[in-house]
């Protein structure tokens, strides 16, 4: 059982805000390149009106763009239109608690998962799965509290923040344990980190340095990578609070050091937020130095407490132990470092796999029912028949959802091990196909194999006026020019630059976009290539579009540092390997034959009157932002947000006079973790009389709120504050 939650809940949701608010905000800046009627994949040809009724549309595609047309809009308008809303509404539920609210989060679930639903292959990532996944859970997590200025804990919060817990560990152990099972070399040989950075999609400076580290030292961190992902995460479930708050700070590490040394976008903080679950009160009191001093206890509370000592470190010693043991841990004096070698098989693992899966099935269920009765007993002891009524209610109807997204849960979870996956029961399996469709769960395992073990390939497209002088076409973000590093630009993710790394991994065909990318550069389209330069000027073909256009494949490699210790002059070198697509022009049969071989032909399209309010706002608004690189504006929105909620800070800390009311201001009443009256830490039924200065975390939403306890509560507290006066 989790202690009180409260303060973890409101991180949670704010950091939800955030994260929602970075995603639509850089999918925004991205729309007319992606999917306008000049874009590379245009979203109006997914969605095809056949004349059937608007409940059928939304049954075979769930997505709010069918709305468009009554709007007066296209697709492209409606996607802006659903983007401006979301990045509106996170930023308000960023900056202001009441909007941080379950019907906000819904709505937001609801437009990503509509826009999901027309975004390709452009939005088929494992995190946009996840966002939608951890933003259904946060619509059940958030209070409903849009008319009210304070958050309530409520009996059953425990129930649905357990899911976030649940949620986190199928991604930590099913990326840990899928790394194995693909039978990938470099991670069985412990040398995946030696070509990771410069192998990932796009790397920041500083993964060139982490590649110069030594190759003992790049499989001890995956030894470590492999503890932190596949034995950690079982004790998200511990009873003991120490464990959880140690594979707190280990996973959110794990993270940290990815977001140093790459760009994925808001995946690692995602993955944060999910983090904040194994947290309570306590300890984010600590954070903020608000921890009570606690009391000498009784001698069994002090045996207790040394029993849980002993506990944790032998926990921690076979942990060690495992470690040393299974991936043979060495230390080599005479070499000054450290050997590691699995010393398991493939098959051990497998069999390993199959004994330990349902069995974590198991330790879920168990933790999650221990949840759920500590909850009811917690409906129970809430006096007063109606107020018990309404929390009993609001217990059976949230441990439902609970029990439910739990069990349709288990059908991608257990793909791990597809013999314990064959054998749940097909109701599981009918329900959750069912819902399939709406991303309530999913299956996750990032980083299956490592690609470019023999050089990083990449794809360089290149154009030309006469087929003589070839120049080549930089990106802002992907590797190009071996003079460049590649920028931070997380938590944006450019997501031309992402594909582009994946079409280089086999033969153009197997990436049809890519035919339609040429074929928009061909026509000049600025859209698309906005998405390749936002600077016209660092563009060579902005004044006149290029006649040909060609792509040619190279494997590309981190310089080493120079021998005297100096760093090299590139960060990168590279070599030709093939020509990756053909040179085309426009009017080219094998060009022409591709468009209408992928469907990409352009046809004919209705245009609709941009004169019309709203969309003559939402056209007025693009060109405004247009000039603007992505992540420039999502640093400014969250720069905007934080000094909102410092400015909110710094008027809440105002000084209190005499009479305890700031000038022109309502008095407040302190909410320093006090107990109200009739609640279980109220003594003789006194509270605490004394007025003090809110704080920056109060300000923050960070504060623990009280649970309200009785129904007289509400006029005993305005009788005590009238004997105050």
């Amino acid at each position: 059982m989790m202690g009180e939650i409260r303060n973890p809940r409101q991180i949670f949701l704010w950091s939800m805000a955030v994260i929602y608010m970075f995603a639509f905000s850089s999918l925004y800046m991205q729309i007319p390149g992606l999917y306008g009627k000049n874009g590379i994949l245009p979203a109006r040809k997914v969605l095809k009106y056949t004349g059937k009724s608007l409940l059928e549309q939304l049954k075979e595609s769930p997505t709010l763009l069918w709305l468009g047309p009554q709007l007066g809009l296209d697709t492209e308008l409606s996607m802006e239109l659903m983007c401006l809303v979301g990045t509106v509404l996170s930023f308000g539920a960023m900056v202001m608690e009441p909007l941080r609210d379950s019907l906000v989060f819904l709505l937001l679930w609801i437009f990503y998962l509509s826009l999901y639903q027309v975004g390709q292959v452009f939005l088929y990532f494992q995190w946009d799965s996840l966002l939608l996944e951890t933003g259904f859970l946060t619509f059940l997590v958030a209070p409903f509290h849009l008319l009210k200025w304070r958050s309530i804990s409520r009996p059953h919060d425990g129930v649905t923040f357990w899911l976030v817990r649940w949620l986190l560990f199928r991604l930590m152990f099913a990326s840990g344990v899928v790394k194995l099972t693909s039978r990938c070399p470099t991670w069985w040989g412990l040398t995946a980190l030696t070509y990771h950075y410069e192998t990932q999609c796009i790397p920041t400076p500083t993964a060139w340095f982490a590649h110069q580290l030594p190759v003992w030292f790049q499989k001890i961190s995956v030894v470590i990578t492999y503890i932190v992902e596949i034995g950690v995460p079982f004790l998200f479930f511990s009873p003991i609070r120490h464990l959880r708050l140690f594979a707190f700070y280990t996973q959110v590490l794990l993270q940290v050091l990815i977001i140093i040394t790459g760009n994925y976008n808001f995946f690692n903080l995602l993955t944060i937020a999910l983090c904040i679950s194994l947290l309570d009160d306590e300890h984010v009191n600590f954070w903020l130095r608000r921890s009570k001093k606690k009391s000498s206890g009784s001698w069994n509370r002090t045996l207790l407490s040394f029993l849980t000592v002993l506990l944790e470190l032998a926990v921690y010693a076979l942990l060690i132990y495992w470690s040393v043991h299974y991936f043979g841990l060495n230390i080599n004096w005479e070499k000054q470092l450290i050997e590691s070698k699995p010393s398991f098989t493939y098959h051990e693992f497998i069999q390993w796999l199959k004994i330990v899966t349902l069995p974590t099935v198991w330790i879920g269920a168990a933790s999650l029912a221990w949840e759920i009765l500590f909850s009811m007993y917690r409906s129970a002891c809430i006096r007063g028949i109606l107020q018990k009524f309404w929390a009993t209610l609001q217990w059976a109807v949230f441990s439902t959802a609970a029990v439910g997204m739990f069990t349709i849960s288990l059908v991608p979870y257990t793909y791990i091990e597809f013999e314990t996956n064959g054998n749940l029961w097909p109701a599981v399996h009918n329900m959750h196909n069912a819902v399939d469709k709406y991303q309530l769960v999913n299956s996750y395992g990032l980083f299956r194999r490592m690609t470019g073990v023999g050089g990083r390939p990449e794809v360089v497209v290149e154009a030309s006026y006469d087929q003589k002088s070839w120049t080549e076409i930089e990106f802002m973000y992907k590797p190009g020019n071996l003079s460049n590093m590649s920028p931070v630009v997380a938590p944006h993710q450019p997501r031309l630059d992402w594909q582009m790394w994946f079409a280089a991994l086999d033969h153009h065909t197997q990436s049809p976009w890519f035919t339609s990318f040429i074929y928009r550069l061909l026509q000049g389209k600025k859209e698309v290539i906005n998405l390749v330069q936002v600077d016209e000027s660092r563009y060579p073909f902005h004044a006149k579009p290029p006649v040909y256009i060609r792509a040619q494949l190279f494997k590309y490699w981190f310089t080493e540092v120079n021998e005297n210790g100096e760093l090299p002059q590139h960060w990168w070198r590279r070599q030709h390997v093939k020509e990756f697509y053909p040179t085309v022009t426009l009017g080219d049969p094998h060009l022409e034959t591709l468009l209408s071989q992928f469907g990409l032909k352009d046809k004919g399209f209705l245009l609709r009157s941009t004169d019309a309010p709203l969309p003559f706002t939402l056209t007025f608004l693009r060109d405004c932002l247009q000039p603007y690189a992505a992540p420039s504006v999502l640093f400014s929105l969250f720069i905007a947000g934080v000094a909102i909620c410092l400015l909110k800070a710094l008027k809440d800390r105002t000084p209190v006079n005499a009479a305890g009311k700031q000038k022109g201001t309502r008095t407040r009443r302190a909410d320093s973790g006090e107990p109200r009256p009739g609640s279980l830490g109220e003594k003789n039924g006194q509270t605490k009389k004394e007025e003090k200065p809110v704080n920056v975390a109060e300000s923050l939403e960070l504060k623990a709120k009280p649970v309200p306890e009785a129904a007289g509560d509400g006029p005993r507290i305005r009788k005590k504050k009238a004997d105050k006066n």
